[in-house]
């Protein structure tokens, strides 16, 4: 399978313990690898393309990479037929005012601008080397490859690009300019590089139709420990599918009591296949150590050679032989994109403060070519517009929500929420006051790549604030709120067995079989037989105590009804059916609601306040003109769905 060559952020590679047993099963493996913040074109090798993920619009002509007598950076502005259209100045009115893409630029950039930054520099380094080289990938060469990629996975062109927008949210603008365009390039940078011998067609087809070894396999971080568990297997051969279950360290092979795909010719470490191959049938091997682990092997087959016909010889060749191009050029072009940034001169203004007052206007420079700020703007906006949009748009309505209610938000307001918010998830100091360094440090080390803490009080902080200010006075916990509180928290439950299934009739086939044989072990067993609820089905029916006011009035209703040990009716729960075996209540720890008043009181509060600020916005979105001009389409109240537009690139 013909793998695809991004240029995004560089990842850490770990050494599994079997990479040549998770490549044979990744056969879709080619989206995990795409998540590249890429340029906007540095270089166009794209048509322009309307919603429908297809081909580019009928009119759009085949365009070069990098156009005759222009610099990258030049062509990263302009298409082969001109200079790129203008963009709209407003992307969106709301209730009449405008946000423009000034606006949204800079917030975008917020948000990604520097891993979007690191993609747009290294979308320069190649288009730059291509320059240098004189290297054109037109629009025809893209679009043949992206066929004969979704032919590899036998689909359509039009099916594999819907595939990669549905699945991975790669719009088939971005999968041609920033997948496509750079794999070609870079394997058309080391096309010259690259011979298939004599050689590696031999080992090729020795590893596809040469003999193979079925093993079974343990795995042991230290020596020591592999040596122990060596002797226990060498002294019952048998036991070791049961001793690579409970002792191996790799978690694949021991949930298959160690059994591993074959281990063919020139696939897997040397140390192993020369092991491997030396074995016979029911032979186990001494400690292999490989890198820092220890194998254990055990024969369980040897498969001999698969017997070719001549007439295929020629064919199978000529497959072997694009497939062993194909790696050559993958690898051939990752050295050499390695090489174009280890031998790059970068200067990243964007991340100096310092810099950026003495470059203003400048992002980066590469080899001397600037990347401006407004560059990496309306490449932000081509990556992440809509999404930021859909936020800034959120935010004016709130905004001029506050503004006609004359509300205002403070500094203050805004400390106070984050301590509220380091409180309610625990982060609390030795005193009991919350902790809003540590929480501050966790939301920007756990939140996500692009959270900082102005992107966390922008987003997040503000918003909660400015709702709670309109919500106002609303909302009120009464004394039967109290009273429900407290029975759903510190009430008795009912601990009891649960079976859910998807059709009347077969709840009405277990029902029965469960009121023949009314012990609590069969009705285990049926839950682990017929019930599609994954909880109840893996513990034999043991599900979480059933409490008051939990959501559910049908189940309530019925759990409290039942004694120890009866069985319940069907329930009906929306499209599922409950059946219930009760085993008992449990014994409320607090007695007094008194004793847990005041945190009942803040835990209602907040969750009657959260439900009043979700109404809230419900009605000022709905209530809100919303104009887009990203899309082109204009609604109240509701943004119109996030499909590719040309009117953004």
């Amino acid at each position: 399978m013909t793998q695809e060559i991004s240029v995004g952020k560089p990842r850490r590679q770990s050494w599994k313990t079997w990479p040549w047993l998770t490549a044979a099963m990744a056969a879709v493996a080619v989206f995990c690898g795409i998540r590249y913040y890429m340029s906007a074109p540095v270089v166009q090798a794209q048509g322009t393309a309307g919603s429908q993920p297809g081909r580019a619009a009928s009119s759009s002509r085949p365009h070069s990479a990098v156009p005759a007598g222009q610099s990258a950076p030049a062509a990263a502005r302009t298409t082969a037929a001109g200079p790129a259209a203008p963009k709209p100045n407003v992307v969106a009115i709301v209730n009449g005012t405008a946000i423009t893409r000034e606006e949204l630029g800079q917030e975008c950039i917020r948000r990604y601008g520097e891993e979007v930054l690191e993609g747009l520099v290294n979308r320069y380094l190649i288009a730059l080397e291509c320059q240098r080289r004189h290297i054109q990938i037109s629009e025809q060469d893209v679009w043949a490859e992206i066929d004969r990629m979704a032919k590899k996975f036998g689909l359509s062109t039009e099916r594999w690009l819907k595939l990669l927008q549905e699945e991975r949210n790669i719009s088939p603008e971005q999968y041609q300019r920033d997948v496509i365009w750079p794999m070609l390039a870079l394997r058309r940078l080391s096309a010259n590089e690259i011979q298939v011998t004599q050689e590696d067609l031999r080992r090729a087809f020795e590893t596809e139709y040469g003999p193979k070894v079925k093993v079974r396999v343990i795995v042991s971080e230290d020596r020591a420990t592999a040596e122990q568990l060596l002797a226990r297997v060498k002294a019952d051969p048998e036991s070791f599918g049961d001793v690579a279950k409970d002792h191996s360290s790799d978690q694949t092979s021991a949930a298959a009591r160690g059994l591993i795909p074959p281990i063919r010719k020139h696939t897997a470490p040397p140390e192993l296949e020369q092991a491997a191959f030396a074995l016979e049938e029911g032979q186990i091997s001494d400690v292999i150590p490989v890198a820092n682990q220890f194998f254990i092997l055990k024969c369980e087959r040897k498969i001999p050679e698969t017997l070719v016909n001549a007439t295929q010889l020629e064919e199978i060749r000529q497959r072997l032989a694009e497939q062993i191009r194909d790696q050559k050029l993958r690898e051939a072009a990752a050295a050499l994109f390695k090489r174009l940034q280890d031998e790059a001169r970068v200067v990243n203004v964007f991340n100096e403060p310092r810099m950026r007052e003495q470059m203003p206007g400048v992002a980066a420079l590469i080899n001397g070519h600037a990347i401006t700020l407004a560059e990496l703007a309306e490449e932000c906006i081509v990556r992440h517009g809509e999404e930021v949009l859909d936020g800034e748009i959120n935010r004016r309505i709130l905004e001029q929500a506050l503004a006609g209610r004359k509300l205002s938000i403070s500094q203050a307001d805004l400390d106070e929420e984050i301590r509220r918010a380091a409180d309610a998830y625990g982060f609390v100091k030795m005193d009991g006051t919350p902790d809003v360094d540590a929480w501050l440090k966790h939301i920007t080390s756990e939140g996500g790549e692009h959270i900082t803490v102005d992107v966390y009080v922008r987003d997040a902080v503000w918003p909660s604030v400015a709702l709670k200010k309109l919500v106002g006075q609303k909302v009120e916990v009464t004394d039967e709120d109290l009273r429900k509180g407290f029975e759903a928290n510190y009430g008795e439950r009912v601990e009891v067995l649960a079976i859910v299934l998807s059709n009347q009739r077969r709840a009405q086939q277990v029902w029965e079989m469960a009121r023949n044989n009314p012990s609590e072990e069969f009705f285990g067993e049926l839950a682990a037989q017929y019930s599609i609820e994954p909880v109840s089905r893996a513990n034999f029916g043991r599900v979480p105590p059933i409490r008051r006011h939990s959501g559910s009035e049908a189940v309530e209703e019925e759990a409290f009804r039942l004694k120890p040990g009866e069985l319940s009716g069907i329930v009906a729960v929306a499209d599922k059916f409950i059946i219930m075996k009760c085993l008992g209540r449990t014994q409320p720890v607090v007695q007094d609601i008194s004793e847990v008043r005041d945190e009942l009181f803040r835990e209602i509060h907040e969750q009657k306040l959260r439900a009043a600020m979700n109404q809230e916005f419900d009605r000022l979105r709905q209530a809100a003109k919303i104009q887009v001009f990203l899309t082109g389409v204009v609604k109240r109240g509701v943004l119109p769905a996030a499909t590719p537009s040309a009117d953004v690139n």
